[in-house]
């Protein structure tokens, strides 16, 4: 049976050691710091994964590592969907699939060239979805990188209507079209999941498929108390939404180098280095250091008046 992917999902990011290869250990401690931090699946091979700056054989190791490590306690998809040939965006779908995730996640910017359009983007599916193993579940991403491609409302509901998709990472960071694309889906498998900490938990209340932005590799579980409770404490939901949209407003200062600075100083992993962002960003952006301490003070804040409700459960 498929499984049902929603809830808080972070996209996770990938530690590299001194030697610029992947710290495995590092790595399987982020997994375990997702799922004890109320994480319900994980998006593995990823933009945050940095996959255009991977190899295919990285980003199939990393997505048979994350499947193995979570080791079927919660869902995990994956993507690494990077060629520019439908050939190739074969071959390394497949051998993504092979890895054995819940979902193999296609990025639309993938479907057809920038200046393509709705017809490109339909040849594109019908061979992928002819070309992909029947069995494994479909997802899609619209990453912005190298460019945004946004799904039509057509497109939608093919992917609806297909039977083969799960999951939309929802990157329109628009809450009209998030309500309207869940209403275009509305009984069928196929989940609207909104990517962007700005519109978080009004379109959770819309969709009802959580969150899967950036900003759950910080506090997932401040996401999840939201999705969760928010609705039986509204002036702490209300109160809590405005400390994580500003805190989401630091994610142009180097991420997922930013993320990586984050879990140093929580003793995940030691490495801070990243193929994506090779730049010194302490450099780039003044104060950094000060802005991640008020990220971490106003976590712990909020943690402890959640914990003053009762505790996550309350």
């Amino acid at each position: 049976m498929t499984k049902r992917v929603a809830g808080i999902i972070p996209v996770m990011i990938t530690p590299f050691g001194p030697d610029g290869k992947i710290d495995w250990d590092g790595y399987e401690a982020l997994i375990e710091w997702y799922i004890d931090n109320g994480s319900e699946a994980l998006f593995a091979a990823c933009q945050s994964s940095e996959m255009r700056f991977l190899s295919l054989e990285e980003r199939v190791d990393l997505s048979r590592f994350a499947v193995e490590k979570v080791a079927g306690r919660i869902p995990v998809v994956s993507s690494g969907h990077v060629a520019d040939s439908l050939d190739d965006q074969i071959a390394e779908l497949t051998a993504i699939a092979e890895t054995g995730p819940d979902a193999v996640i296609l990025v639309t910017n993938r479907l057809a060239a920038e200046m393509g359009g709705a017809v490109d983007v339909r040849a594109s599916f019908d061979a992928l979805l002819a070309a992909l193993p029947k069995g494994v579940p479909l997802g899609l991403y619209e990453c912005p990188a190298p460019y945004r491609r946004l799904l039509s409302d057509d497109e939608i509901d093919f992917c609806a209507q297909s039977g083969r998709f799960i999951l939309l990472k929802d990157v329109s960071c628009d809450l009209e079209t998030v309500r309207r694309r869940a209403k275009i889906t509305e009984g069928s498998p196929f989940l609207i999941c909104n990517a962007n900490a700005a519109i978080a938990y009004p379109a959770m209340q819309a969709t009802g498929a959580g969150f899967c932005g950036v900003m759950n590799n910080f506090h997932p579980d401040l996401y999840r108390w939201l999705q969760d409770h928010g609705q039986d404490h509204p002036e702490l939901a209300e109160e809590l939404s405005i400390f994580l949209v500003l805190s989401a407003q630091t994610e142009p200062m180097g991420y997922p180098k930013l993320a990586k600075l984050y879990h140093r100083r929580l003793g995940t992993f030691s490495g801070t280095s990243s193929r994506a962002v090779p730049y010194d960003i302490h450099e780039k952006f003044w104060a950094l250091e000060t802005v991640i301490d008020r990220i971490v003070q106003g976590t712990e804040m909020f943690r402890a008046k959640i914990n003053a409700l009762g505790g996550a459960d309350a």
